[in-house]
């Protein structure tokens, strides 16, 4: 499985940006996703995560009611509409996969595959 991570650049303190993962994967809806980031200096984070589905989500309280995550099974593809941006959103962000189920997937403990990060910068 290869996951491609975009939509990452410079954005103004409150803009918004979308990131998208794309999945080279034929099962991709067996797949829970989720998104994590890792500021300069700290460590990986999770920051949102979604059923196979998409009936299930959960959130980092840091980002919750900012951010929204979503996935598209026909294109094989998960987003992350970010919303109201601050400069502590600033972070290389990963999307990961993982079979075990939401629960193991957004502990950390349940990513099977991780993707290459897209950097998000958000200014002052």
């Amino acid at each position: 499985v290869q996951l491609q991570a975009s939509g990452g650049g410079l954005v103004q303190a409150g803009g918004s940006l979308r990131l998208s993962c794309a999945a080279s994967v034929r099962t991709f809806d067996n797949y829970y996703m989720a998104w994590f980031r890792q500021a300069p200096g700290k460590e990986r984070e999770l920051v949102a995560g979604i059923s196979w589905g998409g009936g299930s989500t959960y959130y980092a309280d840091s980002v919750r009611g900012r951010f929204t995550i979503s996935r598209d099974n026909a294109k094989n593809t998960v987003y992350l509409q970010m919303n109201s941006l601050k400069p502590e959103d600033t972070a290389v962000y990963y999307c990961a996969a993982g079979l075990r189920g939401l629960g193991p997937l957004v502990g950390g403990y349940g990513v099977d595959y991780w993707g290459k990060g897209t950097q998000v910068t958000v200014s002052s």
